[in-house]
């Protein structure tokens, strides 16, 4: 179902990654590790890192079905050998460290989770030293680095991709549009060094409040500084059951009409129907995932279990099978950070991905406009590195 992207491309799998909705900030990782002992053929000792045990009653749903994933990928493997144990970190990040201490003194070679950033990087820390990769659920980049790699989908990623289109589409100039909460920072940051990077004109940053009335009040002075700004293309870090459906609004209202200044968004317009409906998003860009994969691995995963999956069970799954696929080309150790970083990367569920040395991911993106109220796909996802918008 899955590959290592090579060439020719071989199959097994990789790394899934949803965004987790966690963006705390944290330390690194204080060193980067060595790595374990394995022998070719022989067994991989796998820590998956579930958070169970919390007080939030989601999580034991969540925990079971990233343990569920983990097995059914572990029952799609040949010819490899993974011996799967779990720890409960209750969500906490000083129950993370202390199991994935415990983990590594059990034998561990690389450690699957936690879901949350700061459990994340507890959890790094407490074992930088024994030269154990963590491959952390989270998309929080702050905590990327030393033995710490982040599976989640990454603002700096998207803005990559989508700034990339537009210079090439003649777009020079941009401006950007957020919510003055830390998810908009983030994005405002992201977009500001993806812009730079390009040769391209950040024209101006305005802020709102997040709220319904703080975003309508401040629409007027968004409206004057981009129209004082000269941008060609306004980008926007609002989520579409949050702030985007309200300064989608607001903004064509007065008077920057997407028709003149094109409309970017560094969130998902497609997973919300009501949003596609909005006229300030018609003829505007997003980037997603070729979906059709993450589709297969839903359906599968129901007709096992009965039910469908969590939106992050693909986690666990991706990463036993990463593993795996790195364990049956034999060369050396798979949990190492070189095999962990090949640059040829991995072809998981919802297309190809790969990890950097910096902690950090790269995967292939579609961009996608909104016409008529339906998706388009303007340039399709990669298919492999040497693609568009890498």
């Amino acid at each position: 179902m899955f590959a290592i992207l090579s060439t020719p491309r071989k199959a097994i799998t990789a790394l899934l990654v949803l965004f987790s909705a966690v963006w705390l900030s944290a330390c690194q990782p204080t060193s980067a590790p060595t790595a374990t002992s394995f022998q070719s053929g022989g067994k991989v000792q796998v820590a998956l890192l579930v958070p169970s045990g919390s007080e939030n009653s989601s999580d034991a749903f969540l925990a079971q079905n990233l343990e569920n994933s983990a097995r059914m990928a572990i029952a799609d493997l040949k010819g490899v050998d993974i011996d799967l144990r779990i720890y409960a970190t209750a969500g906490n990040p000083q129950v993370a460290a202390s199991v994935a201490t415990q983990a590594v003194n059990e034998g561990a070679q690389i450690i699957l989770g936690p879901l949350y950033a700061e459990a994340a990087n507890a959890a790094g820390i407490a074992v930088a030293r024994s030269g154990v990769n963590v491959l952390a659920f989270s998309n929080n980049t702050t905590i990327a680095g030393g033995n710490v790699f982040v599976l989640g989908a990454t603002f700096q990623n998207t803005a990559k991709r989508l700034v990339s289109y537009g210079t090439r589409q003649g777009i020079n100039s941009y401006a950007v549009i957020y919510g003055n909460d830390l998810q908009g920072a983030v994005g405002r940051d992201a977009i500001a060094n993806e812009v730079r990077n390009a040769g391209a004109t950040l024209a101006a940053t305005e802020t709102y409040v997040m709220s319904q009335s703080g975003i309508i009040s401040a629409g007027s002075q968004i409206a004057r500084t981009i129209r004082s700004s000269g941008a060609q293309a306004v980008f926007l870090t609002g989520g579409v059951n949050a702030d985007l459906p309200i300064i989608a609004t607001a903004l064509p209202e007065q008077g920057i009409s997407p028709e003149t200044v094109k409309f970017i968004g560094l969130t998902r317009w497609d997973v919300a129907p009501q949003a596609m409906a909005l006229p300030g998003l018609q003829g505007g860009l997003f980037a997603m995932p070729d979906t059709a994969v993450n589709a297969q691995f839903e359906a599968r995963y129901a007709a096992t279990y009965g039910e469908a999956p969590h939106p992050l069970a693909g986690l666990a799954y991706d990463g036993i099978a990463a593993v795996g696929a790195l364990a049956a080309l034999g060369n050396g150790s798979p949990v190492s950070r070189a095999a962990l970083t090949q640059a040829q990367g991995f072809e998981g569920t919802q297309g190809i991905f790969r990890l950097n040395a910096d902690g950090t991911n790269e995967r292939g993106l579609a961009v996608a406009t909104i016409q008529n109220n339906q998706v388009v796909i303007l340039e399709p996802a990669p298919r492999s590195f040497a693609g568009a918008g890498f």
